[in-house]
């Protein structure tokens, strides 16, 4: 088990670099943008649909009011997404670039939009067919804002541009300098568009659906199931977020299968699919990557050392709310070659046994996209649809789940037991003292008082992040320094980092150091990351973590 741990750490730098990938990563931010559509657009289904449980319709004016505002989020999702991944993509582009020889994101998002809308759109009689502006179109969506800001980067980057005289504005300059990018965007795509429609007979968003559906169909089988949730775990096994690498890779498959599985269950069919965010959210990772949940209950109320015990009861609020971070850094299990199987195997089982449940006692799949941050199991009970076997599936779920991790517990816990032991009864794990603070640090709590200071923390969703913020704030708001601290996904702070006197990125994310850095330098703003035992530490002790930030402002 040592050579195997030692085995995936050395695969460490290799999985950072996917973790860097540009178009993942902008199809990852590109979602983010949109997600509050989808829970808008899941909230109107809910309202119209879930009555229908219960015996309740609603009339058909009031049915077609609540459709009405999902067909016009949700159906055109994908014109939303090419624009937001396009931005995305840009701004990463934007990083390579001369400061004073910068992609114009707004004119990419606009001549994506086009572009997508050349692919995917054919006209009818009294319009155009929207068929492929939602979740049919995210795969030609995807194509569309890869290519659109490579084709500015050449344009750009060469400084092939209308060029006008001194004393034209500023903006007017702008809209000549994107002139010869855009056009050459468009007509490539409606040349294409053109070319394409005749050799085949299709449009180039309903081809590129014909082509992947084999790859959809393989990864919601049980095998495509494991290997998606097994290398999610295996990634954030070794400390690096896992669902920010692979959720990319299958969102349009996700978003695809759970409309797909809702249009079945409106015509009174079996919803099939398996493969979906709520399966991520509400199956495979209970608790959070490696389905922890049960693990961390464990941890809290039958664990015998002093480590687990507190960790446990520290961590089991946001476990069952999906933020695992705690536990993950805290106990830790990231590299616990002790922990590392169940990690990995928990989720698999879990999605298997979903599998299972829709394919052979004819449950229907999720249905609805909430949010990740439901507890998991009336998150599956809700995503369903209040489905009957949700009921008996969401014990089972928990049952599964105790009995694959008790047995590496137990070992886990005594191993601690006997350190704590060897220790004189106290806890083995290191933790942060908040030391005296220095005459510098001093004099940065004395400059608050004339200038407030500024903190973000930074994590992959804003969830762990909001943790080490909330904790800053409160030793901020203990010792009378003027300090306000707030936490982001990564990505939303790139308009925002001025604003800011110190940014702190949080451990799952240090991949993206380099990165962050390098902004922050270009414009004169401190930054830092951490480690996760620290890390979670500084998240229990707010006068800990004032004293962290103010070492790391005055350094």
């Amino acid at each position: 088990m040592e050579k195997l741990i030692a085995l995936i750490e050395t695969m460490k730098p290799f999985f950072e670099a996917v973790s860097k990938n540009p178009y993942l990563r902008a199809i990852r931010d590109g979602f983010i943008s949109c997600i509050p559509v989808v829970l808008f657009s899941s909230l109107f289904i809910l309202v119209a649909c879930v009555p229908e449980i219960f015996g309740f319709k609603w009339p058909d004016n009031i049915s077609a009011l609540l459709w009405q505002a999902y067909g016009y989020s949700m159906g055109i999702l994908a014109v939303l997404m090419v624009a937001t991944i396009g931005k995305s993509l840009t701004d990463n582009i934007n990083n390579t670039l001369p400061k004073l020889r910068q992609i114009n994101s707004v004119s990419v998002m606009i001549v994506a939009i086009i572009c997508f809308l050349l692919l995917s759109v054919e006209s009818v009689k009294g319009g155009l067919s929207t068929e492929f502006m939602g979740t049919k179109g995210l795969l030609s969506a995807f194509v569309v804002a890869f290519i659109v800001p490579n084709i500015y980067k050449f344009f750009v980057k060469r400084n092939i541009t209308i060029k006008m005289p001194d004393q034209v504005p500023h903006n007017i300059s702008q809209t000549f300098a994107d002139l010869i990018p855009l056009a050459v965007s468009i007509l490539a795509f409606w040349a294409f568009n053109i070319w394409f429609k005749d050799a085949s007979g299709m449009v180039f968003s309903a081809w590129i659906l014909e082509v992947f559906k084999p790859l959809f169909t393989a990864a919601d089988g049980y095998t495509g199931l494991a290997i998606i949730y097994g290398a999610m775990a295996m990634f954030w096994f070794v400390g690096i977020h896992g669902p920010s690498i692979v959720e990319p890779a299958v969102t349009a498959i996700y978003i695809a299968n759970v409309e797909a599985n809702l249009q079945l269950y409106q015509a009174g069919q079996h919803a099939t699919f398996a493969l979906t965010h709520g399966t991520s959210y509400f199956v495979a990772t209970l608790g959070g990557t490696g389905a922890t949940l049960m693990f961390t209950a464990m941890c809290a109320f039958i664990a015998k050392s002093k480590q687990l015990r507190a960790v446990g009861k520290a961590s089991i609020v946001p476990v069952t709310f999906a933020v695992n971070e705690p536990i993950l850094f805290g106990a830790p299990i990231v590299l616990n070659p002790v922990l590392f199987v169940p990690f990995i195997l928990t989720p698999i089982l879990n999605v298997w046994l979903f599998k299972f449940f829709i394919d052979n006692l004819g449950m229907n799949g999720f249905l609805y996209i909430l949010p990740w941050t439901t507890p998991g199991t009336i998150g599956l009970i809700l995503g369903t649809g209040f489905a009957k076997m949700s009921f008996l599936l969401a014990p089972l779920l928990l049952i599964l789940d105790a009995i694959v991790y008790y047995p590496f517990f137990k070992a886990y816990d005594d191993g601690l037991v006997v350190k704590e032991a060897a220790n004189g009864g106290e806890i083995v794990e290191d933790e942060i003292v908040a030391a005296p603070m220095t005459s510098l640090q001093e004099n940065v709590v004395q400059a608050s008082q004339e200038k407030d200071l500024s903190v973000l923390v930074l994590c992959a969703s804003g969830a762990t992040s909001s943790m080490l913020a909330k904790a800053i704030s409160k030793g901020a708001a203990k010792e009378g320094v003027h300090m306000e601290s707030i936490a982001m996904a990564y990505g939303q702070h790139k308009e925002n980092i001025t604003d800011f006197d110190l940014i702190i990125l949080a451990p799952q994310m240090a991949s993206m150091y380099d990165e962050l850095k390098h902004d922050c330098d270009a414009k004169h703003v401190k930054s830092a990351t951490t480690s996760g035992k620290e890390y979670v530490n500084l998240t229990r002790d707010p006068e800990a973590a004032l004293n962290f930030v103010l070492r790391l402002i005055q350094a």
